[in-house]
């Protein structure tokens, strides 16, 4: 990775403080201090705003089969492509590969939406010969993420699902999910819905780095509180964990506990394609006193290397450092009483006639 210099004021309010190239480009750029003055001139020249930019594509299709034996879920829909929160971990970040844009600034300022999403949920739904599975939303990129409180395709999308009397669940780390409690809270007295909430960390001042335009922890455990109040099945995931980073797992799990949650799940950080250098980047940025120490006990979970894709291991690790992380987590889970039943959904109410204006016999 070529060496930089960036004020860490070039990341206020993001993730990523550069275009980094993604993997399809044939030329890339970086700045470079060539010894003539340049780049000190260029660091304290006065830096650009980066406003969000919203950009819409005709969906397709909605539900997106998954295949991946690691994964619990069977379906599962995206709203958006691309993040406001700009979460410098986040493994979808090279997904904007493919549309030609960047894994770093582009991914948490130029957001796709999908317009015609909820039309194509109950064409799919009510096709001939499809079966109700296990169905989640928003396991790619959040779906309350910032452009949702304008847009509101992901209530679209729940709208659908309850008209058809179709579960799911959905994750994510923004408070805007309390906005359709209207409809989820219905739908989970009837065993059709649940929630999980991400909190990375109790820490406010790491969460701003982390996750620079997600809701703060405190708002997040909130969030839980009220999910639960409403009769909503909750969980927590301490995704990911970065060794010597976010080092508060067991509290975090305790607060989440004590607001209502009855499950929780983690994964440990990955670092896929461009990941690994806007992640790297960040690294280098805010923690270069222990960025090596951090990426060594990565590769130590990854056999040696920065990411391993083997399903087997990708979402945990491997080694004795990701043994000592999976010890706490379910030590942690025992003494608190979490994930001691399964939330299990029903999929016996599916029915598709409803969504699409049909009367029922039953």
């Amino acid at each position: 990775m070529s060496e930089f210099k960036i004020p860490l004021s070039a990341l206020k309010g993001r993730g990523a403080a550069t275009r980094n190239a993604h993997r399809f480009e044939r030329e890339a750029r970086a700045a470079y201090d060539d010894g003539w003055g340049t780049w000190d001139e260029t660091l304290s020249a006065e830096l650009p705003t980066w406003q969000t930019e919203i950009r819409w594509e005709d969906a397709r299709s909605a539900l997106v089969r998954n295949d991946s034996p690691d994964i619990a879920f069977d379906l599962s829909i995206n709203p958006y492509r691309g993040c406001e929160h700009g979460c410098s971990y986040c493994y979808a970040r090279p997904s904007h590969s493919y549309l030609g844009l960047s894994p770093g600034l582009d991914f948490e300022r130029v957001i796709i939406a999908k317009r015609g999403l909820a039309e194509r949920l109950c064409e799919e739904l009510a096709a001939p010969g499809y079966q109700p599975s296990h169905l989640a939303i928003g396991t790619v990129t959040d779906c309350y993420q910032p452009v949702e409180r304008e847009l509101r395709l992901t209530r679209a999308l729940i709208e659908v699902l309850r008209d058809a009397r179709h579960p799911f669940a959905l994750v994510t780390k923004s408070s805007g999910v309390e906005r359709d409690l209207d409809l989820i809270a219905p739908m989970a007295a009837d065993q059709l819905a649940a929630v999980y909430v991400t909190i990375t960390t109790l820490d406010g001042e790491l969460a701003r780095q982390l996750e620079p335009r997600a809701a703060a922890p405190q708002r997040r455990l909130r969030t839980i509180r009220t999910l639960a109040q409403a009769g909503v099945p909750v969980g927590v995931s301490v995704a990911p964990q970065i060794p010597f980073i976010n080092e508060d797992m067991e509290q975090v799990l305790a607060a989440a506990a004590e607001a209502g949650a009855h499950s929780a799940f983690y994964t440990v950080l990955r670092l896929p394609w461009e990941l690994n250098e806007v992640f790297q980047q960040w690294l280098q940025l805010h923690y270069p006193q222990r960025a090596a120490r951090v990426m060594a006990r990565i590769r130590e979970m990854r056999g040696g290397q920065d990411y391993d894709s083997d399903w087997a291991t990708r979402m945990r690790g491997s080694g004795l450092w990701a043994d000592l992380i999976a010890q706490r987590f379910h030590k942690s889970c025992a003494r608190l009483g979490l994930n001691r039943e399964r939330i299990a959904l029903d999929l016996t109410q599916f029915r598709p006639g409803l969504a699409a204006g049909q009367g029922s016999l039953f």
